[in-house]
């Protein structure tokens, strides 16, 4: 009966941030986590892209120390909107608002239509 040889299989930890290779790849990943995640998923996701991006550079264009920078978009963390709205810029996002299609509710009137 043969012997079977061990072989050590090596993996490595996933990082997402090695992904986010392109502007379209970190619109994406963000516009889904904003879709399906809560605001401590967001946080993160902004880590994950400030990283990609190189937390230097993204700690220069928002005024902020790399360290407050890691700080602020770590598990747990609740940074000041400002933050968020400062870092979004930095990485080349933007908050736009959509209308809700529940909102306003069924039979009821429009906000254009009220004045």
């Amino acid at each position: 009966m043969e012997q079977l040889k061990k072989v050590k299989m090596e993996t490595s930890k996933f990082d997402i941030a090695d992904y986010l290779d392109s502007n379209e790849m970190i619109a994406e990943y963000l516009n889904s986590v904003l879709e399906e995640g809560d605001f401590d998923d967001v946080i993160v996701a902004l880590g994950h892209i400030a990283k990609a991006i190189g937390m230097s550079k993204i700690a220069e264009q928002t005024g902020m120390s790399r360290s407050s920078l890691y700080k602020a978009l770590s598990v747990g963390a609740k940074p000041q909107f400002s933050t968020i709205m400062k870092v979004l810029k930095a990485v080349g996002g933007k908050i736009q608002i959509n209308p809700i299609s529940a909102y306003p509710s069924a039979g009821s009137e429009s906000i254009s239509s009220k004045n």
